[in-house]
């Protein structure tokens, strides 16, 4: 998880630097072409200003969210974040395993679900042997939990450390 923060504060600080520092010098330069009710650069770089700040917001909410996760508060014994779980698909008798994740980590095509897809919240707080059915976009899918390894069991696997 620490490299989704690592990611998010690095979003934040060139959205700081643009807000404080380059928005500033494109909206003087426009002002500088003229009448403002017919200036397309000054209403493009207001609108960036704009843009820039709500998403100045947002990360910055996100960070205080991702702050308060504690995964040492997490269950020992039942997929949640982190967790690393192998199913297998009732309706092809397939298996896939899924680390679920949360949204800024998610990578479906690599197995990365997010926590709050709709498999991911499906297969939040099952144990091995569970049998779950989960209602997707794509209709209703019939999955067996066949092995379990929560966020404790594989930091203890990999001496600590984890993807979440």
């Amino acid at each position: 998880m620490q490299e989704i923060r690592n990611k998010l504060e690095m979003e934040l600080k060139q959205l700081e630097r643009e807000f404080i520092h380059e928005l500033p010098k494109e909206i003087q330069t426009a002002r500088e072409l003229g009448d403002l009710r017919e200036n397309a650069e000054y209403k493009a770089a207001l609108e960036r200003q704009t843009l820039v700040r709500g998403r100045i917001d947002q990360v910055r909410q996100r960070l205080e969210e991702l702050s308060r996760i504690r995964l040492d508060s997490l269950p020992l014994e039942t997929a949640h974040l982190g967790s690393l779980l192998t199913v297998l698909d009732l309706e092809n008798d397939e298996e896939q395993t899924f680390e679920l994740v949360v949204s800024e980590g998610a990578d479906p095509a690599n197995g990365r679900l997010s926590i709050a897809s709709p498999i991911g919240q499906g297969l939040i707080g099952r144990e091995e042997g569970d049998a779950v059915k989960i209602r997707t976009p794509a209709g209703l899918r019939n999955f067996e939990v066949i092995s379990l390894k929560t966020v404790h069991q594989r930091k203890k696997e990999d001496g600590g450390g984890n993807s979440a």
